[in-house]
């Protein structure tokens, strides 16, 4: 017997059982599959499996193959057939309800009258055995006859050899050829058989037995095709002769150019692809943004240019193009090009700068220019000054403060937008001195002084004058526009000190200048005779220059005799003689002078003259040089991540004002980012950078007089993104896409998105998740999926991205022509519910909100939503209802009914209570009266709760609705109209996007039907049902329940105890030697295991475990022969797993090591281990241990046991048991559950906030608020 879906599986051969009872058993015991109707499969399946002699197939035995379904297959079903039949089998095809008779006639062997039979529902399959019995045992005697030749035994046939030799040739993207050695006898013809090795149907050619070669072809690309040769004899077929060969990708272009770029456009070049019916060029801006930005253009198979426009200036483009064959496309060629940016202004420049303004002048960008903007900041500010100035390319800044730097950025304006600008800074000067401070008009009581002025912004000059031989200070100021004053009311023949000082608009005060003037002597008519004896003159002494800066430095000296000295003059130049000299004239008090401002790294003579009434004395000299613009050295990169990193350099000798540390991508588009950081500075941090990008770094030294050269370098950022990308499980629906860890995640938002209308799906999953399964997708729709990875910070990686195309919808079925039967009023199963196994409860609001209409509109849901449940009763899914308002009332138990048709009737009968709404009294009612052994709860088998309600619950629903799901119950929450958003969110079980469901009325019901049909039944689906895993719902199995080892039933197991676990609040089992607990494996897992899957195990050795090794868990068959399982040896101190792998070949993989053998210690220990179709992965405590390479596992049988501490010497011996405690068994269908569980249940490892709540721990609500406490001490 061979049962079919979307893939046959043989349940047993022809030489299984012996005896009646033996095949009557093995009927009785056949377990459903459910899935999709392949039957030309299936009939190509059984030729290949089931008639054969290792098969316990006869010669000169009638071969009859008997088919039975209920539905038009999605596959063809003629040459599978037509093959059958000329291998000498007789075929009969059953048809029960939606079966197609025009596809069973195509089927069965002729005559039809007594090989064809169609019945209208399983019900009525009784009534066609006597007819089909009595047929088949005819054909069998009468088939027998032939065989034999009218009594005598049929002479075995010549040769059922199979053909040899089998090579594949000609290898192309669309076909290849198979060549083979004729196989020995009378062949009638060949039969080749060719399907894609990851899975599809076949397909078949038949050529003359005197042919041995054929060419397969439209084929895929790029794919790996199995192959089978038949050698078809008149009366029976060979064994198949297999091999395999790999279909040549589509030529895809080649020498793909992009050129001739501009600001927002570039031409793309490629060479053609031989074949090609035409390309496809996507392109896209590289840097993140909308979808919608991907754009497509189509072109003949004779283009090989086109041109791109409507480009973004300065953004890097990504160009794929595609040579389409059909609606097939090769793999892509893809490249990138940024595009021009707008064209900056260049070659800015400085003139006529002074202390209060500056002349810009800069080149014209280009003639699309619509003006331009200059910026200018004080280098060491904060505040930005703008202007537009139109499209002049010159423009005088005005009222800038002296001895300043500034920054000055001019842009040009475009239509598109505003280039990148040219930057450069200059220093204002200081400011200037009056010039040509003179005396005349000298009498005996005053003189008149007259000055030029220096600006033409000066406000007002400070005048000083004062006696050189002692005196008071006389001051007045002088109105800015004004260059003369005459001093009045001086004393005859007395020498005066006079400083000239201009005040600015800004408050600035130039240096002072010197005139030394003296009065007249008032005249006598006395003669006198005069006798002059010359003063002597001397010199300065001890001239130093010292305090050098970048822009200055200063003169000192010690006088020698300042009593006749009027003044000093000090003159200073350039050694190389390149600027005016320069002349500042000192009083006689002051012995010093910063003399600013001077050019850098420049050798100044300095000159201090004093000067006497009666002419000038000595000078002295010396040589002085200002220091230089140093750039600072040695760049440094360290504390490199994915965001950031930080730059290091040595300060230069030179004091500075600051630094300008410059950054930007030296490949990804991005402008240059600038900052600055004060004198003190010499290391920074860079963040908020893009990852695994490097970096052009410098760092500028400011300096008052200007900047130094850049110290330059490169640094890269940590590479933030996943590897090796890549999509399996393609299929019309869904897809899944698989990829290695990036080791740093924290979480990886993973989105897919149809490249035909830009629709997304996004999900957020965990640091250890390395897969993920998309499903509500659009058949043979073309699909990017991206994935991101997030560290804990929220920094996000660049996009890894793949592309992959979903499977085309089969060819539908034809229209079957109408027929008298009544349509049936029972709705149909819906396909995910065929495997559903619940018990289901579904808790209706009932209060006055709802009112009568809406209330018919619930039964209607309720009707739909059952309807499309498949079996209902005892060995499917138990349904039951209850309404509530202020109390809850059971309308029916989940006992109640194990058929539909009365199931619905029944719901169609519920009448409308009315009252309040007492959400949490009504889910009490549901778990002490509905979900109960009474009420018809079954043990193993997921409690379903769906709660529909309108309105925010008068009572607390929280405290129960925790309780449920702690207790594994599987809730689900509907709100419409008022009902609170996130008290159905405390109801529903997690996550909630998956259990709670809101509509705005009642009649959107229809809108939420189908999605929550599908969550119930996977949740039900016996496979893997959803079971409650910390806080949320995850598929699996909760063990530890199915083997009764739970609180409340622990008490009935033999050899059990229950003993305080890894915290008191957690309870442990102790299993004693006599233990051995046991349970039918067809109850625990009747589907059998999954492909891939976590054994979860929380438990710790004891003194008396023994030291021979034992089975935590292990799989028997109906003769006590091991078929999976998981082994401790306490004296090896190793631990093994083993199971049966595809080919039924019996494997073990045994781990050992420091890690391995804390496991008996005897303490409590956390035991991962994740199975997979290619390792086998062990985790303690939540840590990586160690892993190691499996094949891929058969299914196991279900007509055995599954044991719990079995000595492994003891096989067959029933009663031997090792003692240890077991906390927590569960079997979850996921290999990513270790790096997801963090051992809230281990003392060591628990953080609070991580974790859920532990059991039996107070939790308050909103709701139950205790009153406030009292007030504390005033502050």
């Amino acid at each position: 017997l061979a049962q079919y879906s979307g893939d046959p599986r043989i349940e047993w051969h022809l030489n299984a059982h012996t005896t009646k009872e033996a095949v009557i058993d093995a009927v009785k015991n056949l377990p459903y599959k459910g899935g999709n109707t392949l039957t030309g499969l299936a009939l190509t399946f059984i030729l290949e499996n089931s008639f054969k002699p290792v098969s316990g197939s006869r010669p000169g035995v009638p071969k009859i193959g008997i088919l039975v379904t209920d539905g038009k297959s999605q596959d063809d079903v003629i040459p599978p057939a037509q093959s059958l039949r000329e291998a000498g089998i007789e075929l009969f095809a059953i048809g029960v309800k939606n079966a197609d008779e025009n596809e069973l006639k195509a089927i069965a062997s002729p005559p039809e009258e007594t090989h064809v039979y169609n019945v209208a529902d399983f019900a009525m399959m009784s009534d066609i055995v006597e007819g089909l019995t009595k047929t088949i045992c005819d054909r069998v005697e009468h088939l027998d006859k032939q065989l034999k030749g009218g009594g005598e035994p049929a002479p075995p046939p010549t040769s059922v050899a199979p053909p040899r030799d089998l090579v594949t040739s000609e290898i192309t993207a669309r076909s290849f050829r198979v060549t083979w050695t004729h196989a020995p006898g009378q062949v009638e013809k060949y039969r080749v058989v060719y399907y894609p090795a990851s899975g599809g149907q076949p397909e078949e050619k038949v050529v003359k037995g005197t042919e041995n070669s054929v060419e397969l072809n439209y084929l895929n690309s790029l794919t790996e095709y199995q192959v089978a040769v038949f050698a078809i004899y008149r009366s029976s077929a060979s064994e198949a002769l297999r091999g395999s060969a790999t279909t040549l990708a589509l030529p895809m272009v080649n020498n793909l150019e992009l050129f001739d770029i501009t600001h927002s456009t570039m031409r793309v070049r490629w060479k053609t692809a031989a074949g090609a019916s035409g390309y496809m060029i996507l392109y896209a801006p590289l840097t993140e943004g909308d979808p919608a930005d991907e754009k497509e253009v189509k072109v003949a198979d004779s283009v090989n240019e086109v041109e791109l426009e409507g480009l973004t200036p300065a953004t890097e483009y990504t160009v794929t193009v595609y040579a389409m064959y059909g609606e097939e496309a090769s793999d892509p060629m893809t490249s990138q090009q940024t595009t021009l940016p707008l064209t900056p202004t260049r070659n800015l420049r400085f003139s006529d700068v002074d202390h209060s303004s500056a002349q810009l002048t800069w080149d014209s960008a280009s003639r699309k220019v619509k003006g331009y903007r200059v910026m200018y900041v004080k280098t060491n500010g904060v505040q930005t000054n703008e202007v537009d100035v139109g499209r002049v390319t010159t423009w005088l800044l005005r009222n800038l403060t002296s001895l300043t730097e500034y920054t000055v950025g001019v842009f040009a304006i475009y239509d598109e937008g505003q280039a990148e600008a040219v930057t450069d800074s200059f220093t204002t000067k200081t400011v200037p001195d009056p010039l040509d401070l003179r005396s005349s008009d000298i009498s005996t009581d005053s003189f008149r002084l007259s000055w030029q002025h220096p600006a033409s912004d000066v406000v007002l000059y400070r005048l000083t004058w004062t006696p050189t031989d002692g005196g008071d200070s006389e001051e007045v100021l002088v109105n800015g526009n004004i260059n003369t004053y005459l001093l009045k009311g001086l004393s005859p023949s007395t020498e005066y000190e006079v400083l000239l000082a201009a005040i600015y608009s800004n408050e600035v005060e130039s240096d002072e200048v010197i005139l030394v003037e003296s009065t007249v002597e008032r005249t006598t008519t006395i003669a006198t005779t005069t006798t002059t004896t010359a003063a002597p003159r001397f010199g300065v002494r001890n001239m130093r220059i010292d305090e050098e800066t970048t822009f200055s430095m200063r003169v000192a000296w010690q006088p020698v005799d300042s009593r006749n000295v009027r003044h000093y003059r000090l003159n200073y130049v350039s050694a190389k003689g390149d600027r005016a000299d320069e002349t500042r004239t000192v009083p006689t008090g002051q012995n010093s002078l910063v003399l600013q401002p001077l050019l850098s790294d420049t050798e100044y003579k300095v000159a201090i003259t004093a000067v006497y009434p009666d002419g000038d004395g000595p000078t002295a000299a010396r040589m002085g040089r200002t220091l230089p613009l140093s750039a600072p050295k040695n760049l440094r990169v360290s504390e490199e991540w994915y965001n950031r990193f930080r730059i290091s350099w040595d300060v230069p000798p030179s004091p500075t004002m600051g630094y300008r540390v410059v950054y930007q991508p030296v490949s990804a588009p991005g402008p240059a980012l600038e900052t600055f950081v004060g004198e003190d500075v010499n290391t920074m941090l860079i963040v908020n950078l893009l990852s695994g990008t490097e970096y052009s770094v410098k760092v500028i030294a400011s300096y008052t007089t200007g900047s130094s050269e850049a110290l330059s370098g490169r640094a890269k950022t940590l590479y933030l993104g996943v590897t090796n990308l890549s999509v399996y499980q393609v299929r019309m629906t869904s897809l899944c896409a698989q990829w290695l860890t990036q080791r740093h995640a924290s979480a990886y938002r993973v989105i897919i998105e149809s490249l035909l209308n830009g629709q997304k799906q996004e999900t957020k999953l965990s640091g250890g998740a390395n897969r993920h399964c998309f499903n509500n997708l659009k058949p043979n729709t073309q699909y990017k999926i991206s994935v991101y990875a997030q560290l804990q910070d929220g920094t996000e990686g660049p996009a890894v991205t793949a592309t992959e195309k979903t499977l085309p919808i089969p060819t539908p079925a034809p229209t079957k022509p109408p027929t008298t039967t009544p349509l049936p009023t029972i709705p149909a199963a819906k396909e995910v519910c065929k495997a559903a196994k619940a018990d289901l409860v579904f808790l209706v609001d009932g209060s006055w909100s709802i009112g009568d209409d809406n209330f018919l509109k619930i039964i209607r849901f309720l009707y739909s939503t059952s309807g499309a449940l498949d079996r209902i009763g005892p060995d499917g899914t138990q349904v039951a209802i209850a309404q509530f308002s202020d109390d809850a009332r059971t309308e029916f138990k989940l006992n109640s009914y194990s058929d539909k048709e009365r199931l619905l009737d029944a719901i169609n009968r519920i009448s409308y209570k009315g009252g309040n709404t007492k959400t949490g009294r009504a889910i009490q009612h549901v778990k002490e009266n509905i979900f109960t052994t009474e009420g018809g709860v079954r043990r193993g088998i997921p409690n379903v709760l769906v709660v529909l309600t309108d309105g925010r619950s008068q009572d607390d629903v929280n405290k129960v609705s925790k309780e449920m799901q702690m207790e594994g119950y599987i809730v689900f929450a509907i709100g419409f109209a008022d009902a609170d958003y996130g008290e159905l969110v405390s109801i529903a079980s997690k996550p909630s996007d998956r259990h709670v469901f809101f509509v705005d009325d009642l009649d959107a019901f229809k809108k939420i039907e189908e999605k929550l049909v599908t969550f119930v039944c996977e949740a039900a689906t016996a496979t893997c049902p959803s079971v409650p895993m910390s806080g949320s719902t995850t598929p699996g199995f909760r063990m530890m329940e199915l083997f009764g080892l739970v609180e409340n039933r622990y008490s009935s197991v033999s050899g059990v105890s229950m003993v305080p676990g890894t915290f008191n609040t957690f309870p442990s089992f102790h299993l004693h030697s006599d233990a051995f607990l046991a349970q039918p494996t067809r109850y625990i897992h009747p589907e059998g295991l999954p492909s891939d899957y976590t054994i979860t195990l929380l438990f710790r050795l004891l003194p008396d475990t023994p030291e021979e090794p034992f089975a935590l868990w292990e799989i028997l068959n109906k003769s006590n022969e091991p078929l999976v399982g998981v082994i401790l040896d306490n004296g090896g101190k190793t631990l093994t797993f083993f199971n049966n792998d595809y080919k039924g070949e019996f494997q073990t993989v045994t781990f050992e090591g420091p890690e391995i053998k804390k496991l008996f210690y005897g303490s409590f220990h956390k035991l991962h281990i994740a199975i997979s179709k290619t390792s086998a992965k062990v985790v303690i405590d939540c840590k990586m241990v160690a892993e190691k390479t499996i094949n891929a596992a058969g299914n196991i049988t279900i007509d055995g046991l599954e044991v719990l501490g079995r000595m492994v010497r003891s096989r067959g011996n029933k009663d031997n048991s090792a003692p240890f405690q077991l906390q927590i068994f569960d079997i979850v269908c996921s290999t990513s559950w270790a790096n997801r569980d963090k051992c809230c249940e281990l003392p060591g490892l628990r953080k609070e906030a991580d974790c859920p709540a532990m059991p039996k721990a107070c939790t308050c609500t909103q709701d139950s608020k205790g009153p406030s406490g009292p007030a504390g001490p005033p502050v």
